[in-house]
């Protein structure tokens, strides 16, 4: 199964609690910090709910 890297370029505080936990959810705790995930729906959601926080790519 296809990986994507999430990227974390924005930073969490003053936004929802929601936002905040779906950071954590995905492993992502300082700016900059890198995570490679499985490309499921699951991740997709979760990534598109702080899409604004996050950079992503797509790796084989």
């Amino acid at each position: 199964m296809a990986k994507i890297k999430v990227k974390q370029v924005k930073s969490g505080i003053g936004r929802p609690q929601n936002q905040k936990r779906t950071l954590e959810a995905l492993g992502l705790r300082k700016i900059g910090q890198v995570v490679e995930h499985e490309n499921t729906p699951n991740i997709l959601g979760m990534v598109r709910t702080v899409n604004h926080l996050v950079s992503v790519e797509e790796t084989k």
